[in-house]
């Protein structure tokens, strides 16, 4: 069984935070992927807990399986005006 990846992307304070604005991940569950990347990125610690999190467009629970996942969208909270 091969292992698929996933591209996450940041986007604002998020990609500032991670240092990064995108990396090919290959955790199976959005829970598993928050913690390995707060684990990597300490910086997204306060950050994340208060992002939407997009999975091939829908926004997604942390029990959501990412076998199948292709793009995750990680977007903090947007100030409007």
């Amino acid at each position: 069984m091969t292992l698929s990846t996933t591209r996450v992307r940041y986007f604002a304070a998020a990609a500032e935070a991670a240092g990064i604005e995108s990396e090919e991940r290959g955790e199976r569950t959005l829970e598993q992927l928050r913690a390995a990347v707060v684990a990597e990125h300490p910086a997204l610690t306060d950050i994340l807990p208060r992002c939407a999190v997009m999975v091939d467009g829908v926004r997604s629970d942390d029990d959501r399986d990412l076998d199948d996942a292709q793009l995750i969208d990680v977007l903090p909270p947007f100030a409007g005006g």
